[in-house]
């Protein structure tokens, strides 16, 4: 028997011996409970081991960074919070947005930790941003008496601000002529707004401007006429109203005017051939019987632009009567109380 084969025999031998001692000589074989409280004896102490390595390694490598401040970032934007904290050797994750009428909107508003604090390098920073005050769009109160306009504020979570009044021949006494801001305007909650609530006709003495808009020029003489008023007369020929028809006025309806402030009007020049009238396009609306005054803005839509050829208020169950040449317009679109409710094709 050569070498190998004696080594080979050697490890059979010794195989067979832990298999003796190990496992039982029955037929059905049987692991000893012995082996199997040492291998379990020597897992759990290996576990102990990893388990105390890990745990001192990652606690000497926390200890080992430096401690730092938490920088203030309220109010800061978020390059400017997130050189801060990179600065301190810290990161910053940002948890949300939140309406907040007190900070600027794309700054933050609050941290955490707060600032002041202490931590360690390596600290996330936890901030939520201000997304503003949230916003709302004033309504058109433009012809509603106070306490509609009022409710309607409250509706849109707005506040009434001063009220002042003023004399009016177009509008019902208590009714709104004016606010600010305007109608349509993207503002904070609870902002206040200002109204201008018609006084009634002023006593004689007060000569208030009549609105001459969309009438004829020869009721502008009559009034200068009566009230000893100089009118001066721009022509346009390109407005779309009929000739001799007022399409502008200054000073404006309901202004006090005196014999020393002439009254300037712009007045339609355009000429209308033979026949004209049957190439027009006439828009003839009625305002509903019910409710109050209403503020009617009617605009005239072509490729080129949009030109208004009506606005002010009317009195329930009264009709506008207008005409815009063909060609002029391409959709006319009518408002009411700054809502669109009609658009008519010019043909």
């Amino acid at each position: 028997m050569n070498d190998a084969e004696i080594k080979k025999e050697g490890v059979k031998v010794s195989i067979q011996g832990f298999l003796k001692r190990h496992f039982s000589s029955t037929e059905e074989s049987f692991v000893n409970p012995g082996f199997i409280l040492k291998i379990a004896g020597l897992a759990l102490a290996l576990f102990f081991l990893t388990y105390f390595l890990f745990s001192w390694t990652m606690d000497t490598v926390i200890h080992n960074r430096k401690e730092v401040i938490v920088p203030d970032l309220q109010g800061k934007s978020a390059a400017n919070a997130l050189q801060l904290v990179s600065e301190g050797g810290m990161a910053m994750k940002i948890e949300g947005h939140e309406f907040n009428d007190s900070v600027p909107i794309g700054t933050v508003l609050r941290q955490s930790p707060s600032a002041g604090s202490t931590v360690r390098e390596g600290k996330i920073i936890k901030v939520v941003f201000s997304q503003g005050g949230e916003s709302v769009f004033t309504p058109n109160l433009i012809g509603l008496p106070l306490r509609n306009a009022e409710l309607l504020l409250r509706q849109r979570q707005l506040l009434l601000g001063e009220v002042s009044e003023a004399y009016s021949l177009k509008a019902e006494k208590g009714t709104v002529l004016s606010q600010e801001p305007r109608s349509e305007m993207s503002v904070s909650k609870n902002t206040m707004v200002q109204v201008v609530v018609a006084a009634g006709i002023p006593p004689a003495g007060i000569v208030l401007m009549p609105d001459f808009r969309q009438k004829k020029i020869d009721e502008t003489y009559q009034w200068a006429s009566d009230n000893k008023v100089e009118v001066k007369i721009i022509e346009d020929a390109a407005s779309l109203f009929p000739g001799g028809m007022v399409i502008d006025q200054s000073p404006s309806a309901d202004t006090v005017d005196s014999p020393e402030s002439p009254v300037s009007l712009t007045v339609s020049s355009r000429k209308s051939a033979a026949g004209q009238e049957d190439r027009e396009f006439h828009i003839l609306y009625e305002i509903p019987q019910s409710g109050s005054q209403r503020h009617i803005r009617i605009v005239a839509v072509s490729k080129k632009s949009d030109r208004e050829i009506f606005n002010g208020l009317r009195e329930p169950g009264s009709k506008i009567d207008l005409a815009v040449p063909y060609g002029s317009a391409d959709k006319v679109r009518i408002f009411v109380n700054g809502i669109l409710v009609e658009e008519r094709e010019v043909k």
